[in-house]
């Protein structure tokens, strides 16, 4: 795997999205999430933090995603977040932890 390339995110096709309400981002299966979460390299000063405005602790919660301890990253989102899903919709992690990823610089 290509560290530097992301897992893509499956969408709903545009021709089924165009005739419906149902979500358009249909997220990440457990082996993608888990693919996905091998790209980060656990920097000991990890720059993610610093972007993310409710300070999640992402590194510990990558690190259980990587394992496959779905409810323990749950868990380590939930001290930082009390709605983890809506902010998991709202959040430009474009420009707030990927942003300051050390791993894109």
């Amino acid at each position: 795997m290509d560290v530097l390339t992301k897992v893509p995110v499956r969408e709903q096709d545009a021709a089924a999205r165009a005739k419906n309400f149902d979500e358009v981002c249909l997220g990440y299966n457990k082996e993608e999430a888990m693919e996905e979460a091998t790209r980060c390299i656990n920097c000991k000063n990890a720059q993610c933090v610093k972007g993310c405005p409710v300070a999640i602790d992402i590194p510990a919660f990558i690190e259980q995603v990587k394992l496959g301890n779905i409810e323990e990253a749950y868990q380590i989102i939930s001290r930082s977040s009390a709605l983890p899903a809506v902010c998991g919709r709202v959040c430009p992690q474009e420009s707030q932890c990927e942003g300051k990823c050390i791993r894109g610089i």
